[in-house]
């Protein structure tokens, strides 16, 4: 039974330097027909499931002007909810106003992710964003004053010549903004992004190593628990939404460039904002064969801290998962560790997961 939606809004105000995503300069007609597009997509494919969790992701969802945003929760009253539904939304510093805060309130948002990436102005210049740490101060306080307590940041790390002191600081100052909730990415320069045209490489890679044990150790002594590579939550914050993916569990995906995971099947949603106002999705499909549905368990499994469930493994492919693996090299070094209910990986090892994942899945 699929128990979650992803919704896509390809719009923002600012292009960042390093988004591969499918996104737009903001404009209010393409806006107003893309959301034409979005309601008739929901009407077409959802087929009445009560939903668990719910995330609106971007792009930047707060950038609609206040009409259309509003219009968009309106949208989304269609799809059934279970009282206990998490509900996130992805915001920007920049968009954020007490206006949408309340629209949220509203409609049930209960979660928001916001986009700070770092705490150095000049760091957030290259990124391509527009504003200070004093403005992320006030906007956390905004955002708490509403009433929000699930709250995520991202961090953005392992920029060209950044420097350990530089995070640090980044790290004391989100610590200071008392979020129960932190992502941390390393920089990743993707083909057609800014930085990729302009020539930027990422950074050596000891030196990302370094950086990530740093965050692992800062964070993990502040009460987070790292239950995810790139996640961190106090307790009881981990976003549902996301263990839906790393759970290889099915959920909608609604929107331009959005993918989804439906009736066996993965799809991806036409990145062309022509084609999809005017309702041809085309979106590239993959059937999942049994062999297939296994590597995406263990290769998704592998990333959270609580493994690869034996139970649910078990169920799904009707195997022993240490049976099945038992001939890797794997089992004799302290790579994998066995729990009462599931097979991980050592958190040490979390740093190469990519090549340890090759015995499981091939290259």
């Amino acid at each position: 039974m699929v128990k979650s939606g992803y919704v896509h809004i390809p719009f923002c105000r600012h292009l960042c330097s390093y988004c591969d995503f499918a996104k737009f300069y903001y404009n209010e007609t393409w806006a107003e027909s893309y959301l034409d597009a979005l309601e008739k997509e929901i009407k077409e494919t959802y087929r009445g499931e009560v939903l668990d969790t719910l995330y609106l992701g971007g792009g930047t969802p707060s950038a609609l002007s206040f009409p259309l945003f509003s219009r968009l929760f309106t949208i989304l009253s269609s799809l059934r909810r279970s009282p206990s539904l998490e509900f996130t939304v992805e915001c920007n510093i920049e968009s954020i106003t007490r206006e949408k805060l309340a629209c949220m309130k509203e409609h049930g948002v209960n979660r928001l992710s916001i986009g700070v990436e770092s705490s150095h102005s000049d760091r957030l210049r290259f990124l391509g964003r527009t504003y200070i740490k004093e403005e992320v101060r006030e906007t956390i306080a905004l955002v708490k004053e509403m009433g929000f307590t699930n709250i995520n940041v991202d961090l953005i790390y392992a920029l060209p010549n950044e420097t350990l002191e530089e995070l640090e600081e980044d790290l004391s100052f989100l610590l200071s903004l008392e979020v129960p909730h932190l992502s941390t990415y390393s920089l990743m320069i993707e083909d057609h992004t800014k930085l990729f045209l302009k020539g930027y490489h990422e950074i050596d890679d000891s030196l990302d190593a370094t950086m990530y044990q740093m965050i692992h150790d800062r964070l993990v002594s502040s009460g987070y628990q790292h239950y995810e590579i790139s996640n961190f939550a106090k307790e009881g914050y981990a976003s549902r939404h996301n263990l839906t993916y790393w759970r290889n569990q099915e959920y909608y995906g609604f929107g331009l460039g959005a993918s989804g995971y439906l009736l066996g099947v993965r799809y991806t949603n036409t990145r062309s904002l022509t084609q999809y106002v005017r309702g041809e999705r085309n979106p590239i499909i993959e059937k999942m064969t049994p062999q297939l549905d296994m590597e995406n368990e263990i290769m998704l499994g592998f990333r959270m801290m609580e493994g690869i469930s034996k139970e649910r493994f078990r169920a799904k492919f009707g195997k022993d998962f240490k049976e099945r693996y038992q001939s890797l090299p794997l089992w004799k070094e302290p790579v994998i560790e066995e729990t009462e209910t599931s097979y991980r990986i050592s958190y040490s090892y979390w740093y190469v997961l990519n090549e340890i994942l090759v015995h499981f899945i091939g290259e």
